[in-house]
């Protein structure tokens, strides 16, 4: 039951009230800032002396008045959507009228009449846009985009200095726009992982910017925007203050065990206490995690640099023990570009230095997908300090795991499903970070968590809509919270699930509970891709395209279809539902894309990817 609205001021009538009420009900931060925005451009552009604001203006209205900022997002993780979403919280306490839009739901035909526009947009992968800005990206790069001398923009890229194309959307969309015609305010930000090094002061030159352009021509009376309802009371648990929640639970899924590859297939099912969190989330959301490095692999960085532990270390009004910065506060599993450079300056060794050109990116990329920093370290000894150190470490991050069960179903708790990473490297043991501290932990342990809204990635409303799954390995968590969902609300549209792993015997991951939804009618087909069990390789791509006409016939009668893991196996069943609705629909590549192009537009394809 939704909570009862505080009284709306006059001068609105109780049924109009009550409509407005239905209308907002539901509503996510982005919808209530839209249709904000909407009604202030009512106020500005219909408003007439002596009479009433006229009822003719429509949503799809172009903005009216230079004075209205748009904001942008393009989210993967939420990072981009939380400081757009602080972008405009604080243009608004500046005075200015702003709208706030995910760039899935951002009308592209009103580019054209934009006058002030923000940009804050992630790349993931090898230079892919966010899932939510697909659309937005391809029609800015496109032919069919407007010129745009009357703009004036700025934009924010999020990525991962890591990769070779280090936030290549958001230059992509700063130099198109320039290209187009349009005037950058300022230059494009590129924030690293360590976020708020960037974004803090682009965020605070932006919003100065925007009252510099709001300032000389502002009307002698500009609207006030009264909010529809009150702002949604923030979380007392979220990114910055997490739930330490109780473990209850953790089993193996698969029946591999013991010093594997990164790419192995030792996974575990966590199951975790949110009682007295006041935590919800809905599936196709993600559980944020807050871990720790293991404590044998701290040692062993503070053994190679020879530097006591207990060292009181300061940093921006902070002061720990060295230790704790390197087990809670600083990354050791994931090298960064930063670090490597910082490391080169300091040893002076021109073979790592020389990795750093641009020409050099994809061996950078393979280094960085083979070491650690303590393989670093200890490859390429050098000095370094404890205080040096700390500066240099990238700051720890937060992991995101989709999340495996229906609140629905199982109360106040929230399940993971999670590939355990622990191998030998050069007769060492690694370890991935969030996967072991989650391991280590015992029953009754306390975790810092909190819920990474994922609005990109849901159910259909309508429950008598059937949908497809594709989720190989771990990426089948969701759908173990999809199904458990539909079985709950009785959901009557049925359910398809692809699933995939290399080994039937030790990798079908909940088994007995897929048997289980398939006898009490919860799960309608499954078919399997068991990729190492015969000569050749099978995927869940191959049995997509071998049951193309069947799931042709599905989308055509209005199913939804959503895919979850890794980036490469996202690309590879984009692929093949090319070729199914091409095959089966009769179409060319070209009008294959523009259906799927469709489904995406209308939120039925949607791709949780990592």
């Amino acid at each position: 039951m939704s909570a009862t609205p505080a009284p709306l001021p006059a001068p609105l009538t109780d049924a109009q009230a009550g409509l407005l009420t239905q209308l907002t009900d539901g509503l996510d931060g982005a919808g209530l800032w839209w249709l904000s925005g909407y009604a202030a451009g009512l106020a500005r552009g219909q408003a007439r002396p002596g009479g009433p604001a006229a009822a003719t203006a429509s949503p799809a209205a172009p903005p009216a008045a230079s004075s209205t900022l748009t904001v942008l997002y393009g989210s993967q993780t939420g990072n981009a959507r939380r400081l757009a979403e602080k972008l405009a919280a604080q243009a608004e306490s500046a005075g200015i009228a702003v709208r706030l839009l995910r760039a899935d739901a951002y009308p592209t035909r009103e580019l054209k009449d934009e006058r002030q526009l923000y940009i804050v947009i992630s790349t993931q992968g090898e230079g892919d846009p966010p899932d939510d800005a697909l659309g937005l990206v391809e029609f800015i790069r496109g032919r069919r985009a407007p010129k745009l001398p009357a703009l004036k923009f700025a934009v924010l890229g999020l990525g991962d200095s890591s990769y070779p194309q280090f936030c290549e959307i958001g230059r992509v969309l700063d130099e198109r726009l320039a290209e187009l015609g349009a005037t950058r305010l300022f230059a494009r930000g590129d924030a690293d992982l360590d976020i708020d090094t960037v974004a803090t002061p682009w965020l605070q030159q932006a919003v100065e910017e925007a009252r510099a352009l709001a300032a000389p021509g502002a009307p002698a009376h500009s609207a006030t925007v009264t909010p529809l309802r009150p702002h949604p009371v923030a979380p007392a648990h979220d990114r910055d203050r997490p739930f330490h929640a109780e473990l209850l639970a953790g089993h193996a899924l698969s029946a591999s065990s013991g010093l594997r590859s990164p790419q192995g297939r030792d996974v575990r099912h966590f199951e975790i206490s949110l009682e007295g969190s006041g935590l919800r989330y809905e599936p196709g959301d993600a559980l944020g995690l807050w871990p720790e490095n293991p404590p044998l692999l701290v040692d062993e960085v503070l053994a190679t640099l020879a530097l006591d532990g207990e060292a009181p270390v300061s940093l921006s009004g902070e002061e720990r023990p060295l230790r704790e910065w390197l087990s809670t506060r600083r990354e050791l599993t994931r090298l960064s570009r930063p670090f490597l450079a910082a490391h080169v300056e300091r040893g002076g060794e021109a073979s790592l230095g020389a990795l750093l050109e641009p020409e050099r990116r994809e061996e950078l990329a393979q280094l960085f997908d083979r070491l650690q920093v303590v393989d670093l370290l200890q490859r390429h000894p050098t000095r370094w300090d404890a205080g040096s150190l700390v500066a240099a470490l990238r700051p720890m991050t937060p992991r995101l795991y989709s999340i495996a069960s229906s609140q629905k179903q199982v109360g106040d708790e929230v399940h993971l499903t999670v590939a355990h990473v622990e191998y030998a490297f050069e007769e060492r043991t690694r370890w991935g970070t969030a996967s072991s501290f989650l391991s280590r932990a015992a029953e009754g342990d306390r975790l810092p968590v909190y819920i990474e809204p994922n609005e990109r990635f849901r159910l259909p409303a309508d429950a008598s809509r059937d949908i497809i799954m594709v989720g190989p390995g771990t990426g089948v968590a969701p759908f173990r919270a999809f199904v458990q969902e539909r079985a709950e609300v009785g959901a009557s549209g049925r359910n398809w699930l692809f699933f995939g792993n290399p080994h039937f015997r030790t990798d079908f991951l909940y088994q007995l509970e897929w048997q289980r939804a398939i006898r009490d009618g919860h799960l309608h087909r499954i078919d399997l891709a068991f990729s190492r069990d015969q000569a050749h390789k099978v995927y869940v791509q191959q049995r997509i395209r071998e049951q193309g006409r069947a799931l042709y016939d599905w989308l055509e009668n209005g199913a939804h279809f959503y895919v979850c893991g890794a980036i490469g196996m996202g690309k590879d069943v984009h692929a093949a539902l090319l070729d199914v609705v091409a095959e089966h629909g009769g179409r060319s590549r070209e009008d294959a894309e523009a259906y799927l192009a469709h489904l995406q537009q209308q939120g039925r394809y949607a791709r949780d990817t990592y």
